[in-house]
């Protein structure tokens, strides 16, 4: 199932795509009470997804045609800062080396954690804001997204899938100078409109465990990022046991798993985004967000 929010007649809400992908029907018209993605996420805990596909079995007399509504990013607004992995293939941590081997170089045994600030996630074919006037090397980066679906702490790995709501698509934008400059990737990473999301939540079952999905980035038509999650580094259910095993992670967290190889930076020369680019982030299964440079 397709997980999505949208924007009505003036009004946001969250829905599910109908199963020929034609229409939207209401959470609200399913029977679940929520007023947005993060609502509902916290409803469908438990037992909530059978229900959901109980009822999206039913149909839906209060359906939405697709193409009447705006599709907002699945979670406009994230109720914490997005966990984020860097250097999570092998090619990208090559590459990221070559370009600044201080920021990016050197052996890492461990996962690299980082946050990254939401303020409101860009919309599928949205605008990217790219503050070039205090920007020089705007980059984009295609990554997995995993939403989790209900509060996790202490989850093994071989329980990893469970607490799994289902899978999205983020552009990890990002301002290199700035990135690099701080010694830290939060600042560089968190501007205003640096998290396109979308373009719609998948849910976990309609993929084995762990995922192994084809990934590719386009810019202006281009193919430059093209690989598959199954190089990842550290896995989905890697990542779940460890962080889990000192914190808790909240039901609507989402965890961005890292980019391949193909980022901007990675070019010589590198090869940054500027007005009027079009970004395609394009994961098998999940379909196609796109975006354009403001």
């Amino acid at each position: 199932m397709k997980l999505v929010t949208y924007l009505y007649e003036g009004r946001e809400a969250a829905g599910v795509l109908s199963p020929d992908g034609t229409e939207i029907y209401p959470a609200k018209a399913l029977g679940f009470a929520c007023e947005n993605m993060n609502g509902w996420i916290d409803v469908l805990a438990g037992e909530g997804l059978s229900a959901l596909k109980r009822a999206v079995g039913r149909g839906c007399e209060e359906a939405v045609a697709l193409d009447q509504v705006t599709l907002l990013a699945p979670i406009p607004e994230p109720k914490q800062d997005m966990i984020c992995l860097g250097i999570n293939y092998m090619a990208h941590a090559e590459e990221s080396a070559r370009y600044a081997e201080e920021s990016f170089g050197g052996e890492r045994p461990y996962a690299v954690y980082f946050s990254k600030r939401v303020g409101e996630a860009v919309r599928p074919e949205g605008e990217i804001d790219g503050h070039f006037d205090m920007v020089e090397r705007l980059d984009y980066e295609v990554e997995l997204a995993v939403v989790i679906g209900k509060d996790a702490k202490g989850v093994p790995k071989e329980k990893a899938a469970d607490y799994i709501l289902g899978y999205t698509i983020i552009n990890d934008v990002s301002a290199r100078v700035i990135q690099s400059r701080h010694k830290q990737w939060y600042f560089g990473k968190s501007l205003d409109g640096f998290t396109p999301m979308g373009p719609w939540i998948v849910t976990a079952d309609e993929f084995s465990f762990p995922p192994r999905l084809a990934i590719q980035s386009k810019v202006n038509g281009e193919l430059r990022q093209d690989s598959n999650t199954e190089l990842l580094i550290f896995g989905v259910d890697h990542v779940i046991e460890e962080l889990s095993k000192g914190m808790t992670l909240k039901a609507g967290t989402v965890i961005a798993t890292g980019t391949p190889a193909g980022a901007g930076m990675g070019f010589e020369p590198p090869q940054f985004l500027k007005t009027g680019d079009t970004v395609e982030c394009i994961i098998e299964g999940i379909g196609t967000l796109k975006n354009t440079v403001k």
